[in-house]
């Protein structure tokens, strides 16, 4: 079981809430900073919140947020809340380079068929085998080390950013980042 997050990043404020809904009651769209779910809350009265902003969703007393309306429909996500969503998801994977780059170096097969290399969009048996040739002489140090000694492979930073979209908003049957143990470890 995933551990729920204290904390969110801000990916839109609607002040008057959901224009077709007619509901009028402002509603904040985020992601939890570590477990990715991606929530509806309702703000405070008066409070102002920008897209970006860190704020407190725990079980302490909270200064910004009134309470959690739920789990966020993916249909739901305004243009605003994808875009910042992306830049999420490139700050997420520029901060913990070190922890996809190990999940490059140790990941394993999921059966005899596939593996979990293959999840990652634009990676086929090919590039997989040639990651785990190169990973067997020595580790990969960095995204550009994997660049340079796998040169066939798609770019590793893309494919994860890509991957952990697919895996916030689209949420696929296997998942390699979203509620796994591969951020524990903070650079």
């Amino acid at each position: 079981m995933t551990k729920k997050d204290d904390y969110v990043i801000v990916l839109d404020y609607l002040p008057y809430g959901y224009p077709l809904e007619g509901k009028h009651m402002p509603v904040v769209q985020a992601i939890g900073e570590q477990g990715f779910s991606l929530l509806e809350l309702a703000p405070v009265r008066g409070v102002s919140i920008i897209p970006g902003e860190k704020v407190y969703i725990g079980p302490e007393k909270r200064d910004k947020i009134h309470f959690i309306i739920g789990r966020l429909p993916e249909g739901k996500l305004t243009e605003t809340a994808k875009i910042q969503l992306q830049q999420f998801i490139a700050t997420v994977v520029g901060e913990h380079e070190s922890n996809f780059v190990k999940f490059f170096n140790t990941v394993q097969a999921i059966n005899t068929r596939l593996h979990r290399l293959e999840l990652l969009p634009g990676f086929g048996k090919k590039h997989t085998l040639e990651i785990i040739r190169s990973r067997e002489e020595k580790p990969f140090e960095s995204f550009e080390d994997m660049k340079k000694r796998a040169s066939s492979v798609p770019d590793p930073r893309k494919a994860i950013e890509k991957r952990l979209w697919e895996e916030i908003v689209e949420k696929p049957r296997h998942l390699l980042f979203v509620g796994q143990e591969w951020n524990k470890s903070k650079n």
